[in-house]
């Protein structure tokens, strides 16, 4: 892991974070299923650590976690910080930390995604991680409403605790984003309807603007790659052949 790290870099970060991100949304599931409470705290501070590493390590060849050691002792010191924050009746100062992370690390994957210059694979998979993150967002947002005005969403398990509420607002928050719309959960409350169709709005628009953009700009550079070089492999052969009927006719005459 530590030789993996330390080759990281704006290059292919995202493809690190694109598989991060879905296996850790895949764990969140997996944890919900078959495991208690403790196991989605642990993916959860798993998630924070994963983007640490993935967004705001990369360009930092002397950063803290790229020693293998330091991995799972952060993951630990941020469960715990979660679990003293709760202790004490803290949880909404831990799910707006918590949400505050997220945005600035959307904000710094948007800088990547949009200052990379050239596009590539590897800024087509930040723009892919860039949704994935506006779900989390919105996720969170959804689970801070529901445990402050305690009915925002209809269909959802009667409990108080974030983190079993979380999973099921993570899967409500990518529904709505993609404009799935199943209605198994529901908003309740006009401020987290508009939050509802708001993320709908910012979902297409991402889609239709952003990403489009970046796989249309691809394609270009792709073709223009592709004409460049059937050019300089075509340039040759037309000099071969004028240097050839010259000297011809230096045998002629």
């Amino acid at each position: 892991m530590r030789n993996h790290l330390r080759k990281m870099s704006h290059h292919d970060n995202f493809i690190y974070l694109t598989f991060a991100l879905t296996l850790l949304l895949f764990s969140t599931a997996i944890a919900q299923q078959f495991f208690d409470e403790s196991a989605q705290r642990f993916v959860q501070s798993t998630t924070v650590i994963t983007l640490i590493v993935a967004v705001w390590g990369v360009k930092k060849e002397d950063f803290l976690l790229s020693r293998a050691a330091i991995f799972p002792i952060a993951i630990i010191l941020t469960s715990q910080l979660g679990y003293f924050l709760e202790f004490y009746g803290l949880e909404f100062i831990h799910l707006i930390l918590m949400l505050i992370f997220f945005i600035s690390t959307a904000y710094q994957t948007t800088k990547q995604v949009i200052l990379a210059g050239k596009v590539n694979s590897n800024t087509i998979l930040g723009a892919i991680c860039l949704y994935m993150l506006l779900g989390l967002i919105w996720a969170l947002v959804y689970t801070l409403a529901q445990l402050y005005f305690g009915d925002a969403f209809k269909g959802l398990n009667s409990t108080s605790e974030w983190y079993l509420v979380f999973p099921d607002l993570v899967y409500f928050s990518f529904v709505t984003l993609t404009t799935l719309g199943f209605g198994d959960v529901v908003p309740n409350l006009p401020m987290t309807r508009f939050l509802v169709y708001f993320q709908a709005i910012v979902g297409q628009f991402y889609l239709a603007v952003l990403v489009a953009s970046l796989v249309g700009s691809r394609m270009s550079s792709l073709h223009e790659q592709k004409h460049q070089s059937l050019f300089q492999h075509h340039v040759p052969k037309q000099a071969n052949h004028r240097e050839n009927s010259i000297a011809k006719e230096d045998e002629k005459k």
